[in-house]
């Protein structure tokens, strides 16, 4: 698992208490995929309700704070494939 990967499990884990009420996959281009779900975070490419791609700087930005999710979508830095609601409950649980 890279680097970007165990870190991004690590902060999502952290931001979320508990679970996510369905699933969500996070692609992180060029690095892997995370998967979050009612168990939390953790490295996996499983089929999910709503995948977002990012680059690992957009990723990182979402994490710390500096890029609100619903910014990085409109800018299109952040690419959305599914189920548009649930990916705006994860912006307001990470975001």
């Amino acid at each position: 698992m890279s680097d970007v990967i165990e870190a991004a499990v690590k902060a999502l884990n952290e931001k979320m208490d508990g679970g996510f009420d369905g699933t969500a996959k996070f692609m992180i281009e060029g690095e892997g995929a995370i998967v979050v779900d009612e168990s939390g975070a953790r490295a996996s490419d499983d089929d999910a309700e709503v995948t977002l791609t990012a680059d690992a700087e957009t990723f990182q930005a979402m994490m710390t704070g500096d890029l609100n999710p619903t910014a990085a979508f409109m800018t299109g830095k952040l690419s959305v494939d599914g189920d548009m609601g649930l990916a705006m409950k994860l912006g307001t649980v990470i975001g």
